[in-house]
């Protein structure tokens, strides 16, 4: 064995052990010694093949991992792969969760629909074969995708996968609350669909990622505001929690249900975005509110008096509170309840009278 070719196997396997080569002995000293005795013949030296024979046992177990590595993908990507639907045989989930299928409401999806038209579909949606229709699928995640690939006329990327009421209901909702494109409203209506269709609360808790207190808020809400309102006014992206919880606290009094219904219908507020439109109505029922619960302040707008007043009188289901504003004197409403006792006895005096 040459000396480079050692080298090679030795840099190769990094095991591999030579003996040291003997210097030549001069010729006679080849020869046979004279007496037989115990000394045995040298045998010429060789490579440690044990090494390399694990070597070769190592490489023939990894490529039979990798051999299991790859079945066990394409096993995976088989069960899991991507396909083209027919956008027209794909349904809407059973419960909505959006507010913005009337696209003029949802501001972005134009921009959405450039991007899938010049860029492709990047994100599928996902899909199960549809429970009632052969041939069809019904969406747990990914309708404005869908709707987007509906308007282009091409088809929708899609992982379909059989996936129990329970398990769309959780993949919806995990879906919309990892992406952060559900308004408040939207998932205040979403909690109060599934509810309503009979799901458990703490299921519907586990959906949005939400706490049981967040979880009464949301259906308080849904149950306040007329369903023909929340979709006129759209997800409102812009509004939150608290000016929706207040919006629902106007929407008590029937005046201001119906005042509110006969908003939607002017073209002022058709042609408004979806945050102005709730903005409309949020103000007009506020101003509502100060004319009903302020009965002297309605008389003194219809004089043609100030409009500044001195205290107002809200009432809230039977519930009378006094409020006065910044323009009473300082003092005034120490003054007021100090004379109450007063007032009480002329007033049951007038009646009896």
């Amino acid at each position: 064995m040459d000396k480079n070719r050692r080298d090679q196997l030795k840099a190769l396997f990094g095991t591999v052990e030579t003996l040291p080569q003997p210097e030549p002995a001069p010729a006679e000293s080849l020869a046979p010694p004279q007496s037989a005795g115990s000394v045995e013949p040298l045998k010429p030296p060789r490579a440690a093949s044990g090494a390399v024979k694990a070597m070769g046992l190592s490489l023939g177990g990894l490529s039979r991992e990798l051999e299991d590595a790859r079945r066990i993908k394409e096993s995976f990507e088989g069960s899991e792969r991507i396909v083209e639907l027919d956008p027209t045989l794909v349904e809407s989930s059973f419960i909505e969760d959006r507010l913005s299928n009337d696209s003029p409401l949802d501001e972005s999806f134009a921009e959405l629909v450039e991007s899938i038209r010049t860029n492709g579909q990047q994100v599928p949606i996902l899909v199960r074969p549809h429970p009632d229709k052969h041939g069809h699928f019904q969406t747990a995640y990914g309708h404005r995708r869908l709707r987007a690939a509906g308007q282009i006329g091409k088809p929708v990327q899609a992982i379909v996968r059989d996936l129990t009421d329970v398990q769309l209901v959780l993949a919806q909702g995990k879906e919309n609350t990892e992406r952060r494109d559900l308004s408040f409203i939207e998932r205040a209506f979403f909690a109060s669909n599934l509810v309503e269709r009979g799901f458990e609360r703490a299921l519907v808790q586990d959906a949005l990622s939400i706490d049981k207190a967040e979880m009464t808020r949301f259906l308080q809400v849904a149950a306040a505001i007329p369903a023909p309102l929340v979709r006129a006014v759209g997800p409102a992206p812009k509004i939150g929690r608290p000016r929706w919880v207040r919006f629902a606290e106007l929407l008590r009094r029937d005046e201001a249900r119906k005042a509110a219904l006969l908003e939607i219908g002017t073209p002022t507020f058709r042609a408004a975005d979806s945050n102005a439109r709730f903005n409309r109505l949020f103000e007009a029922l506020l101003e509502l509110e100060q004319v009903v619960a302020t009965p002297a302040a309605a008389k003194r707008a219809k004089t043609g008096g100030t409009s500044s007043a001195v205290a107002r009188l809200h009432v809230d289901n039977g519930r009378q509170v006094l409020t006065f504003g910044e323009h009473a004197p300082d003092g005034f409403a120490e003054f007021v309840a100090a004379e109450l006792e007063e007032l009480l006895s002329r007033f049951n005096n007038q009646k009896r009278g």
